[in-house]
């Protein structure tokens, strides 16, 4: 019997990958209910004080994704919910949830503060990790959705003392839980992950010695939110440490704790530690990380271990034996390849590693899902999200332990699974966005309101904002002030937008952090307070001022300049009207490899058209031609590429490629080199990487030394013979290609184990730097040494030297455990060889005019949030064309693409974005000069006038300066415009402080 399927979604987890998960379905067209037992969403990311490797402070770069899911019309946030069962079938599950009381009616709570005042009772503040208290009624964290306060029923004593001081009356004591039902299609599990308490291990003095703390303690101790302001101090007396040490590998890789896994992102996050505690320090400081194998695979990551290197954090390979106080401070004991030695500290940082969180068995038990030995809820095929029950997905590191980047991206994939699943559903449960009616402004006299944000402590830990406050509230046009601790939290903005209304605005200043990333917030709070978007303006007084000053003086009298230039050209903003386009719901995917394939497969099972592009004759990429025993995951490729070739809505063009395009998201225009004209609405760039050929070890010069891809396509009993060595890193990690190559060593592992089954006798070396596999893959490191491999680590500039020997080859390395040089007669040399960006990338970056990076892989957006967009609306990318990756991750990142998509080809429309230019008709010559300049081919002549599409330009003002009759401006930057800022900078504005 045919299942009526539902256009709803459950999301089980409000952390980073459950509101990806959430706004890739929304945005997608169907109701999301975002469920999470927490009482506020943010998961935790909200406790990291930055990110790596952009060393972005977490909060503001993940506060516009809180926002978007607080204001989307399909999503439905449900905290303090637990998820007691699910039954029926897959696209008509009943779900059963239960919630919990929150004491605090969130509608009517104005987050004053007033109930937590007079609250008698303090507790160990959860979210800064125990530093400090908090009451037994309190708010979450700063910026956390909903805003709300909460009771604390385990510690209230029910005094009424909130009840009483609250002025709206929202505060309930004893108030019972409820229960309640709701039908969804399919449901997402991310409930996140537990950070391991490492109290057991009492050798390294955690809970004993309070100058002891874990990563996501220090975390906090650094955040500009947490306990000491963004100082760096000890837990014990305040004082600025002089040297910290950070402990690898604690509760990870540890067989006697049952946790041989790899907690994959401990590494950075020492690294990222370090780097921060160095440029926060008061003082000189001292940093040293003993590890084991510092895996820096991601990308981006090689090149951030290189700098914190520079800056001066000492990388010792050693393990750590005990820690323990003595009259300097702590004592750290440890063993490394130099032999033993001890160093006293003033700080220690326990690299804690990652597990299921404490409700994950019972969330699995009730849900029916399998787990692993560990706790993890794996995908029941790798490279997928489905769990072992069907119409039930996983995301984030519910799955297995992985960074923000990674758990993004196998949101976004599991959004398209479910995506695929509720296909004939989008659209029927999801509601179209209301546009709020635009008042006419353009007779108004300006009134201007100006915010400014605190942004905790990050803005106001320079710069006096309430002296910028006064400031602006005498400029010319204010008609208001405001001062916000953060402008970009969801209350926050739904307060502005009653502001606007309540005082009749019609322009808005923000002085803030960076309009890159923020502006579009806050030009919504306008549009829903019926003013036209376009006449926000922002100052930033956060990277432009208080980061780059140290006088609060001085900070706080740029800081007023900055506020007086905002206001001053707001004064002159323009009403913008919004073009909108239709979308043609048809995709171009360029690379039928892995990647491609899982995308264009992705979009295909959603209902949309695919136009699939390959260069070769037939799909598969590098998997192509490799037997399933040689390459785990080939044989998976090889069904993959005969799904996608016979679903009835892929068109498969071999042998071909892009000659041209034009046009821009929702409608592109394709040239193929067979003369092919394919019309779509989204691209996706899947065209991935190379082998870089060896220069060195013989390469091209001896018959017995080959790549690993080559061995890979040999059988196990090839190159017959004693002994075989492995040379990792083989044109990775230098100078010439600063990063890693990320699935070498997994590769490597996998054909040795191969070659071990095969030939039990063969003598087997792995030559390596850093052994760098991560999560459930460390069993094929700690099998591949039960066994009998050999692993010899060389250091940097000491690579391993290769020499012919007749017949066989002499492989020399120095081994810096034993303290001399081994020379190992080999029968066959693997070279794990660097991966390259491949020339056809450049070549369709430069024609789909888009970035690349320094290396020439594709430039992402965001390389943690948006790891899968390009800066380009409507065009993404995944697999080895953005960077090295192993295969399942390229086959997620299709399937996130594939998500992303989705969400444009869906909505019927796209809207122009606000800054774009336009031609004054009357001053036109039609000199061509625009349509020659402009790097994304927009301008074209029609009629004897240039014509710039509004939702093709990219607004960068190319076209504004080259005009020789001024007859084409940028929308938000006319000439009078940006004179009116340059004078109020220069005058330095009335507002000034002291003024």
């Amino acid at each position: 019997m045919a299942v009526h399927k539902v256009g709803a979604v459950m999301v089980v987890g409000g952390g980073v990958a459950g509101i990806q998960a959430a706004l890739d379905l929304a945005d997608g067209g169907f109701k999301v209910y975002l469920v999470d037992e927490a009482p506020a969403l943010g998961g935790k990311v909200p406790q990291l004080s930055r990110t790596f490797p952009t060393n972005e402070c977490s909060l503001c770069s993940f506060s516009p994704q809180l926002a978007r899911i607080t204001r989307h019309p399909n999503l439905e946030v449900l905290v303090g919910t637990r998820v007691e069962g699910v039954t029926g079938d897959p696209g008509r599950f009943r779900v059963s949830l239960r919630h919990s009381p929150r004491g605090v009616a969130a509608e009517a709570c104005k987050g004053c503060g007033d109930c937590a005042a007079v609250c008698p009772v303090e507790v160990p503040d959860a979210f800064n990790m125990g530093f400090g208290t908090r009451k037994a009624i309190y708010q979450p964290y700063s910026q956390a959705y909903p805003r709300a306060y909460v009771l604390d029923p385990e510690h209230c004593i029910e005094c009424t003392l909130c009840v009483e001081a609250c002025p709206t009356g929202a505060v309930t004591l004893g108030a019972p839980e409820e229960a309640s039902q709701v039908e969804v299609g399919a449901v997402i599990l991310c409930p996140g992950c537990e950070v391991f308490d490492p109290s057991p291990l009492k050798n390294l003095g955690y809970g004993l010695l309070p100058d002891v703390v874990t990563n996501l303690e220090l975390e906090r101790l650094l955040s500009a939110a947490g306990p000491f302001g963004g100082r760096l101090a000890r837990p014990s007396d305040g004082a600025p440490p002089r040297s910290i040490a950070w402990i690898q590998c604690v509760g990870s890789r540890n067989r006697t704790l049952g946790r041989e896994y790899c907690s994959t992102v401990c590494c950075m996050a020492a690294l990222k530690g370090a780097v921060t505690a160095l440029e926060q320090a008061e003082g000189p400081l001292d940093t040293v990380v003993f590890y084991q194998e510092m895996r820096t695979p991601g990308k981006g990551f090689d090149r951030y271990r290189q700098r914190a290197e520079r800056k001066g954090v000492e990388l010792r390979c050693a393990g750590v034996d005990t820690v323990r106080p003595c009259d300097g401070g702590l004592e750290v004991r440890y063993a490394g390849v130099d032999g033993p030695g001890w160093q006293v500290f003033d700080m220690v940082v326990l690299s804690a590693g990652i597990g299921p969180g404490p409700g994950a068995a019972a969330l699995a038990r009730r849900l029916g899902v399998d787990l692993d030995r560990y706790g993890f809820c794996p995908p029941a095929a790798p490279g997928g999200t489905t769990t072992s029950r069907p119409g039930l997905f996983v995301a984030g590191t519910f799955a297995g332990p992985k960074d923000i980047a990674a758990a993004v991206i196998e949101a976004g994939a599991a959004a398209a699974e479910a995506g695929a699943l509720l296909a004939g559903a989008r659209g029927a449960a999801g509601r179209e966005e209301q546009p709020v009616p635009e008042r006419d402004v353009r007779e108004e006299r300006p009134r201007v309101g100006v915010v400014v944000c605190r942004c905790g402590t990050n803005i106001s830990g320079a710069v006096d904002v309430s002296a910028v406050v006064e400031a602006a509230g005498r400029l010319e046009g204010v008609a208001l002030t405001l001062e916000m601790i953060h402008a970009c939290a969801p209350d926050s903005l739904d307060r502005l937008v009653k502001t606007v209304r309540e005082h009749g605005l019609n322009r808005l200043v923000v002085a803030a952090c960076s309009p890159r990333s923020h502006r579009s917030l806050f030009q919504n709070v306008l549009r829903d307070a019926g003013v036209n978007g376009a006449l926000c303006e922002m100052a930033n007084i956060r990277e432009h001022c208080a980061w780059v000053h140290r006088k609060p003086e001085a900070a706080t009298a740029k800081a007023c300049r900055l506020v007086s230039m905002a206001v001053a050209k707001a004064l002159l903003l323009e009403p913008v009207p919004y073009v909108t386009v239709p979308v043609l719901p048809a995709a171009l995917v360029v690379g039928a490899g892995p990647s491609g394939l899982s995308a264009a497969l992705g979009l295909a099972e959603q209902g949309f058209e695919v136009h699939l592009v390959d260069k070769k004759e037939a799909p598969g990429g590098a998997y192509r031609g490799v037997a399933e025993e040689r390459r785990p995951g080939t044989g998976p490729v090889r069904s993959l590429a005969e799904q996608v070739v016979r679903h009835p809505l892929v068109r498969f063009y071999p042998e071909n490629e892009p000659a041209a395009v034009e046009g821009h998201i929702g409608r592109f225009v394709t040239r193929l080199r067979g003369g092919q004209v394919i019309h779509h609405g989204a691209v996706v760039l899947a065209t991935g990487a190379r082998e870089a050929r060896p220069d060195s070890h013989l390469y091209g010069e001896h018959a017995a030394v080959i790549t690993l891809s080559e061995a890979e396509r040999e059988s196990p009993g090839a190159g017959a013979g004693d002994t075989t060595v492995f040379i990792q890193c083989v044109g990775s990690r230098d100078a010439r290609r600063p990063w890693c190559s990320r699935a070498c060593c997994r590769r490597s592992l996998a054909l040795a184990l191969e070659m071990k089954t095969a030939h039990p006798q063969r003598d087997i070396y792995v030559l390596f730097r850093d052994i760098t596999v991560s999560g459930s893959d460390e069993r094929l490191y700690s099998e591949a040494r039960a066994r009998g491999i050999i692993f010899v680590r060389y250091r940097p500039g000491e690579e391993p030297r290769v020499t012919a020997a007749g017949g066989r080859v002499a492989v020399e390395v120095a081994d810096p455990v034993l303290g001399c040089n081994l020379r190992i007669d080999a029968d066959r040399v693997i070279l794990a060889a660097a991966t390259e960006a491949s020339a056809d990338s450049r070549a369709l970056a430069h024609l789909f005019k888009v970035p690349t990076d320094q290396d020439g892989f594709f430039l992402q957006a965001h390389t943690t949030l948006r790891p899968v967009d390009f800066s380009a609306a409507g065009v993404f990318m995944c697999g080895d064309a953005a960077g090295p990756k192993n295969l399942f991750e390229s086959l997620l990142e299709g399937r996130a693409v594939a998500a992303r998509c989705a969400a444009i080809l869906g909505r019927g429309s796209v809207t122009a974005p606000g800054v774009y230019a336009r031609v004054t008709p009357e001053k036109c010559a039609a000199c061509l000069g625009c349509v020659r300049v402009c790097p994304f081919n927009v301008p074209v002549i029609a009629g004897n006038i240039s014509w710039i599409e509004p939702v093709q330009c990219q607004g960068c003002g190319i076209c504004v300066a080259e005009c020789p009759n001024a007859a084409i401006h940028l929308i938000g930057y006319r000439k009078e415009q940006l004179l009116s800022q340059v004078r109020a900078g220069l005058a330095g504005g009335s507002g000034e402080v002291g003024a």
